[in-house]
């Protein structure tokens, strides 16, 4: 294997390629073609499902699972760190939890009907758990593959890479959801299945190129025998350290509020626009497929505004603008004549914003760190706040519309978190204290 030298062009673009592998899982199972199927499989019994013994509703069950997932992944999170800066075996944990989500993505093509749903619960919760854990080894390679001064342009190659890569694939898909016939398909879930298999097969398939070329052991480090529970104390040393940082912990409330707004909205928009608002599946796919092109042009608007304004008082307006967001689906009727044109501009909205608070929020995360050189135990503290947040609002979601047997009230409910952020947001001025 060629051995590459950090900064090399070629190292670069490898590890960015994963996000080209990978991010089809984002758009295809976690946002497009998956929840809309899985919503179109359990519909019948008004929407009841049998799992392990007991009822669920089936948009309930569905956000259970997902939480669950993603409260495993933020319970290893800090853990998995610790075992990427210590043992040097990071590329072999990536590859572990890249084969774990990508099988599981594979796995749902068995998933048909009510009798195999638990195929599809499972197949969910692994593939998630895969995704986030290869994620948390992924990013911690940027430091060891690009110069500081190469970060910014090198992470943004990452999300270019990952955007263009999950729309060839979810256009492909959308092909074959939308017109069966051009393919011979006559069984109304085999689109969808396949459109499954072939995220499976994508990820696991360009992620040989990155697996290739990235380093494994770039400092030739031995494995300690408490490497397993380092992860644990540098989390603790970070909670320690947000006592000094004020700027810091108020903006990590902030981000906790408002991740639990923008995240749950965005894993569940598909199956709210088909049970609520009674949009078509094909509409929803085109849908979500204008909300990833939005979303590209709203992160590079608002990180314009950001120049001028400033970080604190641009997030503060998208955050009152998603609020905004919550209200209008709100009041949405499917009873409207309108109601498709209303849906679409309620995503064109979300797109214009949603790419605009990912890419924000990191940068002004990475503003407010002190000075250290433990960026990788600040960041995991980053992504375990990211992923409390989403667990906490998938229960939420699903809490609320079993308790009120409407998702419509979930949203309303979740307008309540962007307003808390946007308070804690309203103490901070800046991204540094003037002693900083």
């Amino acid at each position: 294997m060629e051995k590459l030298s950090k900064g090399s062009p070629k190292l670069i673009n490898a590890w960015a390629f994963y996000d080209w592998a990978n991010s089809v899982y984002s758009l295809v199972i976690a946002t497009a073609v998956f929840p809309i199927y899985y919503e179109s499989v359990t519909s019948s019994n008004g929407g009841m499902v049998n799992f392990l013994g007991t009822s669920f509703h089936n948009s309930t069950l569905l956000s259970y699972s997902l939480s669950f997932s993603f409260l495993i992944v933020a319970f290893l999170s800090p853990i998995l760190s610790g075992i990427a800066d210590y043992t040097g075996n990071k590329k072999r944990f990536m590859q572990f939890f890249c084969y774990l989500g990508s099988l599981s993505v594979m796995v749902l093509f068995f998933f048909k009907d009510q009798d195999t749903l638990w195929i599809g619960i499972l197949g969910t919760i692994f593939a998630s758990i895969g995704f986030w854990g290869s994620i948390v080894f992924y990013n911690s390679y940027l430091p060891e593959i690009a110069f500081p001064e190469q970060h910014d342009r090198v992470s943004a190659k990452g999300f270019i890479f990952g955007y263009f890569g999950s729309v060839i694939l979810l256009t492909f898909n959308l092909t074959m959801v939308m017109k069966p016939e051009w393919y011979g398909i006559s069984d109304p879930t085999l689109p969808a299945r396949i459109s499954f298999l072939s995220v499976g097969i994508w990820w696991m398939s360009f992620a040989q190129v990155t697996f290739y070329y990235l380093p494994n052991n770039v400092f030739n480090k031995k494995p300690r025998k408490d490497y397993i529970f380092k992860g644990i104390r540098e989390l603790k040393e970070v909670l320690k350290s947000l006592k000094h940082h004020t700027f810091l912990k108020q903006f990590l409330t902030a981000f906790f509020f408002y991740s639990i707004g923008v995240q749950t909205i965005i894993l569940f928009a598909g199956i709210y626009g088909k049970i609520e608002l009674g949009i078509e599946t094909s509409q929803l796919i085109i849908t979500i497929l204008v909300i990833q092109l939005v979303a590209i042009f709203g992160a590079y608007l608002f990180s314009r505004i950001s120049e001028s304004i400033g970080n604190i008082k641009t997030l503060k307006l998208i955050i009152a603008i998603w609020g905004l967001i919550c209200f209008a689906v709100y009041l949405l009727d499917k009873e409207s004549k309108y109601i498709d044109l209303q849906f679409y501009s309620v995503a064109a909205s979300i797109g214009m914003v949603f790419g605009a608070i990912q890419s924000l929020s990191r940068s002004t995360y990475s503003k407010l760190l002190p000075e250290t050189e433990d960026h990788a135990t600040y960041f995991s503290f980053y992504d375990v706040t990211e992923k409390m947040a989403i667990v906490l609002g998938t229960f939420i979601f699903g809490f609320v519309g079993s308790i009120t047997n409407s998702m419509r009230n979930s949203i309303f409910i979740l307008a309540i978190f962007f307003l808390l952020g946007y308070f804690v947001l309203s103490f901070m001025k800046k991204t540094k204290p003037t002693n900083h």
